[in-house]
């Protein structure tokens, strides 16, 4: 039994159902048409209760979803799928392939019109949620809510939201999630909990790779399997060693300056597996404002290592040594925590030279450590099966798929079976800029060739020039154009011409013809057995499409896989597709797996597989004990919902709230805050969330108050344009209690004081300070507002809005608009900076400037006004006072020894009235 394929000795598990495994003759005719067992269990479990369903890597449910949306595809069901992607949305169009699948319309009315028409709707959630708030799709008339990523579903969410308002108006209706990714649901407490409560459903359905019906559904038509375990050369184990050896070192470093701090997570095992950096973020970013200098440095350079490692094991030596020699600079040295002073870093260094370089400081580099076996692999392994089984094989095309990691590997493998190692090894390093001065024996022979023609070499598609009979290195560096880095291609396709004796030598070069396999006709790819076409391919496309391997497996049915690299979903995946074709076994899938033992690629893949299992164990667990809440009726809740209310409010009005039903509040929010979590929050303490577009502000709360919300990246952004300036006297001017909120991110709090920076950017925090103080002494009205996260603000608005007039949205669409009639007459018949200044006067204020400014035709016959008019004109006796004494006594500044440094332009200002005043 291969290692690769899994067993039962994880575990078994009936969680689904115990469904028939014997599958239906209608299913093993079918060419993979039909549902496999586990899958038609699947849509049996979710026909009949809201569920979430949540598969294993590989174990994908998009057939599952198309069985369930191809049973809901009519115009007399309205269906949303959300949290869906582009790639993911087309692919499911595509197979659905009917007109009453509908796309999200850009215009509002279309949507409403389109709505009514019923069928599928993939719409982002965005503009599901406003339209929801808009009362622009029939809520009540929606059949159901199909939600992808089930595992991103948190509270705070807009995808929450939208179920949250669906269900308050929908009870009949169905929800049904999907997710891939079982360790999602293990960061935090309570977080399987917290998703099946957002998701409003009733059952949680595990499909786990040790479930019994998959493991019976995959095992019938396994594949045929062979492993090839390549030893690593001598100096590549010496430089993981090393490299080991200067990460046990960091993370020592790390878990020593910051003893309080819980650094379990920050293990050398996590440091070399993928989802590193992903870890990282859980475990330090509540506390990365509180990290020394010292202590980033060591987390960026773990990040540095792992990549080292990655380029060792995947990458060829040359890439390796060229990216090393960045790192021994004295400048990285000076501006890294140091690791590159350590004596396992000299040593790692020497070593990746000397894989670079001969004793004789000769070019000649190490190859690849996987090269010779996929060589031996296509050109003798897989010629013999060809030979072998030519004439019983239902399957008669050759179809070679070498699959691999990332897309500067496929281009290496594409490079190496075009040039050969040698010529391969040597345009890396021109490519790289390695200074090449001698050439060890063979590597003169090949430039001394009349024969090689380098022109035919093409690179990512480009045709190189001429090159014939060079003799001097840098000759040949001279002639052959930049690496394309930035071009490296997901994908190659050759063709590949069979030797009559394949076990001969296997340096020689294989003849074959580039070219992207999605340009080559079809037709081409099963002319001829001797034509064997080789695809090369990473294990996601560019686009990260989780489907895209599906596809190729689907269009190309290769008869024969590399596994250059190690992959968990990938294998699954061809189990799946073996297990859907339903072939015999001479006709199956014939898989060879390239591993190097005993090292970091192994352990990471088994390290990938645990992690998976104990998610799988933990949620299993949580099925055995958790509880899903009841479902209350629509009354039950609106009598839940007012008994909270009546237990919030004051005693006061305790008897009053207890005879009638409490007044909605309402909160008019701009359009373009839909996109932060702030709604949402707001809408879940039960105030209505009116979605306009605002010309002023981002929250209205009441008639009076205007609330501008700003994180800490667009204040700075704001206060350095200009922006934030016109956008307070906007609010001061139409606003009686005009509000700046500053919210920062809830995972990264800051300080405004010594050495922790409001930011990253390069304006420095004394800087930010005294624009704010600018800001608060230009606008006295203004009030600045700082909120740890969006539910201290949701409840900051809440506690505002008690026994507060409710906003009118129409009004608040019109403010600040051209067609804006408003109340602030001085928009409208005042001069605004005369409005502006008057307000700065001492006894003028809001209730009173309109009159005033009615009371007296100019500033002149302002100041010729005695106290009695100014009483008449301002109402009252005090103000009258206040202002006459402004604008006919001498101002001196008072001179006070604890204030004279910070009012430099008291004196300034009493000159100035003093000169206004003759």
């Amino acid at each position: 039994m291969s290692t690769f394929i899994e067993d039962d000795e994880a575990g078994t598990s009936t969680m689904s159902g115990g469904a028939s495994t014997k599958a239906s003759a209608e299913g093993e005719e079918d060419g993979g048409g039909e549902l496999l067992e586990y899958e038609r269990q699947m849509l049996i479990d979710l026909h009949h209760t809201d569920g979430l369903v949540i598969c294993a890597k590989g174990i994908h449910y998009n057939r599952v979803l198309l069985g369930l949306l191809g049973a809901l595809c009519d115009p007399a069901n309205l269906v949303i799928v959300m949290n869906c992607s582009e790639s993911e949305e087309k692919y499911y169009r595509g197979k659905l392939n009917s007109r009453h699948v509908h796309e999200s319309a850009t215009n509002a009315k279309e949507r409403e019109k389109v709505y009514l028409e019923g069928g599928i709707h993939f719409i982002t959630t965005r503009i599901l949620v406003v339209d929801l708030l808009k009362n622009r799709i029939p809520i009540e008339m929606i059949t159901g809510i199909v939600v992808l990523r089930a595992h991103m579903i948190i509270e705070s969410c807009q995808e929450a939201f939208a179920l949250r308002l669906y269900r308050q108006r929908n009870r009949e209706g169905f929800v049904k999630g999907f997710s891939n990714s079982a360790e999602s649901f293990t960061f935090g407490y309570g977080q399987v909990d917290r998703v099946i409560n957002n998701l409003y459903v009733e059952e949680m359905f595990v499909w786990p790779r040790f479930q019994s019906l998959i493991q019976a559904t995959l095992k019938k038509y396994e594949p045929v399997i062979v492993e090839f375990h390549v030893p690593m050369s001598q100096k590549m184990t010496s430089i993981q060693a090393d490299i080991l050896d200067i990460m046990n070192y960091l993370v020592k470093e790390v878990k020593r300056i910051n003893p309080h701090i819980d650094m379990q997570e920050i293990t050398v095992e996590n440091c070399v597996t993928k989802k590193f950096h992903k870890i990282l973020q859980l475990q330090l970013d509540t506390v990365w404002h509180q990290l020394s200098q010292q202590t980033k440095m060591l987390i960026s350079d773990l990040k540095v290592l792992r990549s080292l490692m990655i380029s060792t094991i995947y990458h060829d030596c040359i890439s390796l040594y060229a990216t090393l020699k960045k790192y021994k600079s004295a400048e990285y040295v000076m501006n890294s925590s140091g690791w590159g002073i350590l004596d396992a870093a000299d040593h790692m260094f020497e070593t990746a030279k000397k894989r670079v370089f001969n004793d004789k400081e000769e070019f000649e580099p190490e190859w690849g450590a996987k090269w010779k076996s996929l060589s031996e692999i296509l050109r003798v392994e897989i010629p013999n099966d060809i030979k072998l089984n030519v004439g019983h094989r239902k399957n008669k095309s050759a179809v070679v798929l070498i699959l691999c990691q990332d897309n500067k590997t496929c281009y290496q493998l594409n490079q190496y079976l075009l040039l050969g190692a040698e010529r391969c090894l040597f345009h890396m390093a021109l490519q790289n800029d390695v200074k090449v001065v001698k050439m060890a024996k063979n590597y003169q022979e090949m430039i001394d060739s009349k024969n090689i023609i380098l022109e035919k070499v093409k690179l990512q598609g480009t045709q190189k020039p001429e090159v014939v009979g060079v003799s001097d290195p840098e000759e040949l560096q001279g002639e052959v154009e930049e690496d394309p880095m930035d071009t490296y291609q997901a994908s190659y396709t050759m063709t590949m011409s069979l030797e009559e004796d394949p076990t001969e030598d296997l340096d020689v070069s294989t003849q074959m013809e580039v070219g992207k396999f999605s340009q080559l006709p079809a037709a081409e790819r099963t002319t001829s057995v001797a034509k064997p076409i080789v695809c090369i391919q990473t294990f996601k496309s560019d686009t990260n499409d989780p489907l895209s391997l599906e596809a190729t497996l689907r269009e190309l049915d290769p008869q024969y896989v590399v596994m250059f690299h190690c992959n968990v979903t990938a294998i699954r995946q061809l189990e799946v597709h073996e297990a859907r074709l339903r072939r015999e076994i001479e006709n199956r899938m014939k898989v060879f797996f390239l591993l190097h033992a005993q090292t970091i690629e192994e352990q990471s893949y088994l390290t990938n597989l645990r992690r998976e299992k104990q998610a799988f164990e933990h949620l299993i667990d949580t099925k055995k004990t958790m509880v899903i809440p009841k479902r209350l009726s629509e009354q039950e809740e609106r009598e839940m919902a007012q008994e909270e209310f009546r237990e919030a409010t004051s005693m006061r009005n305790a008897a009053q709230s207890s005879e009638k039903s409490p007044p909605l509040m309402k909160i008019v929010t701009d359009m373009r805050e839909f996109r932060s979590d702030l709604p949402c929050l707001i809408h879940k303490l039960g105030i209505e969330v009116i979605p306009i577009t605002l010309t002023i502000g981002d929250y209205v709360l009441t008639p009076e108050v205007c609330v501008e919300r700003k994180s800490i990246s667009d204040l700075i952004g704001s206060l350095n344009s200009g922006r934030l300036y016109n956008q307070c006297t906007q609010m001061v001017r139409n606003y009686a209690v005009p509000i700046l909120l500053i919210e920062f991110d809830q995972n990264r709090p800051f300080y405004l004081q010594d050495r922790y920076m409001i930011s990253n950017d390069t304006v420095s925090n004394s800087d930010i300070k005294q624009k704010l103080q600018l800001l608060t002494l230009h606008f006295p009205k203004l009030r600045i507002v700082w909120s740890p996260n969006p539910y201290a603000t949701a409840q900051l608005f809440y506690e505002m809005k008690q026994n507060k007039l409710e906003p009118n949205e129409k009004l608040c669409s019109v403010i600040g608009s051209d067609n804006h009639t408003a109340e602030s007459e001085a928009l409208e018949k005042f001069n605004l900076e005369i409005y502006d200044f008057l307000l700065k006067l001492p006894g003028v204020t809001e209730k009173n400037v309109f009159k005033l400014m009615k009371s007296f035709k100019d500033f002149k016959e302002l100041l010729k006004a005695d106290q009695a008019q100014l009483q008449e004109a301002l109402g009252s006796r005090e103000s009258a006072k206040l202002l006459w004494d402004i604008l006919h006594v001498p101002q001196k500044p008072k001179i006070e020894t604890s204030t004279s440094g910070k009012f430099p332009h008291a004196k300034f200002k009493g000159r100035k009235f003093q000169k206004a005043k003759q």
